[in-house]
């Protein structure tokens, strides 16, 4: 199991300098990712900064050396798969090859999309997320790129430069257990982000529900490549006490831990706790 930190890009850490100290301490202190929220609004409290992902992780990408980062998840949906290509692309090159695609369909719905004038319909969501990702990787070969979809057209587009990593860099997959078909989509790909409906104040799921996901996606995967499987929330700050914590999630089989701060907290957006946590260093197994 690997262990990633993830961060909000409201609140303090709207500001690309928060992000990147919290990126240099995660890679000092052991951690192995620094993954980034994507949000638009999210909700329309009052006097809430948020900051751009892209610009958040490249600041985290010139601070460190070894962690990988990406988006934790984009909506690719509300962004045109020309521009994410690139945006990937080019944070691959600038981290030497470190980037996680992490991609869903985003939420929540009313505010991040019906209050821009998009449409909040599920179905022309998911359908936009499946069309893009594959454009995108296509995008990413570096090869002259010709595709006619129901959502997205490309007429003989080649994107220099491609990614450092090869074939493409890692796509993980968000979704909601235990709806299948997200699963399914996530199968396709690389990993998979899971939101649990079990998954209390800590976003601790239930033990039996990650695996009976594990043992889906095994069953729709059509290969035996590495296959990632994330889950998370908030372990104690002690490492052999978070241990009891995260080893059974290891031992069914999840191959990355996302640290967060209690959603929906007084701290959830807040540099200094997190930095506390970070700098007590990752559970240890």
């Amino acid at each position: 199991m690997r262990f990633s930190i993830c961060i909000p890009n409201f609140g303090d850490f709207a500001d690309p300098r928060a992000v990147a100290k919290v990126a240099a301490a995660a890679e000092e202190a052991g951690w192995d990712g620094l993954f980034v929220w994507d949000h638009v609004v999210l909700d329309k409290r009052p006097g809430r900064p948020f900051g751009d992902p892209w610009i958040l992780l490249a600041a985290a990408a010139l601070a460190t050396s070894r962690v990988r980062l990406g988006p934790m998840v984009t909506p690719v949906a509300r962004r045109r798969p020309q521009q994410l290509a690139r945006q990937v692309s080019t944070l691959d090159q600038l981290s030497g090859g470190r980037m996680v695609f992490g991609v869903g369909l985003g939420a929540p719905l009313d505010a991040e999309y019906a209050d821009f004038g998009e449409s909040v319909d599920p179905k022309v969501i998911a359908e936009k997320l499946d069309e893009g990702v594959d454009l995108i990787a296509r995008f990413w070969t570096g090869e002259p790129v010709t595709f006619s979809g129901k959502h997205f057209t490309a007429r003989d587009i080649t994107l220099l430069p491609t990614p450092v990593q090869r074939p493409r860099p890692p796509v993980w997959v968000a979704g909601r257990w235990p709806n299948r078909r997200p699963m399914r989509r996530a199968a396709r790909w690389d990993g998979v982000v899971p939101i649990f409906e079990s998954a209390g104040p800590t976003g601790l799921p239930e033990l039996a529900e990650v695996r009976d996901l594990i043992a889906y996606l095994r069953s729709q995967r059509e290969t035996d490549a590495p296959f990632d499987v994330v889950v998370g929330g908030t372990s104690p700050a002690d490492p052999a006490t978070a241990r009891g914590v995260v080893e059974p999630f290891a031992e069914a089989g999840v191959t990355w831990w996302e640290e967060s701060l209690p959603f929906g907290s007084a701290e959830e957006d807040k540099l200094e706790p997190m930095l506390r946590r970070v700098e007590a260093g990752p559970p240890a197994l």
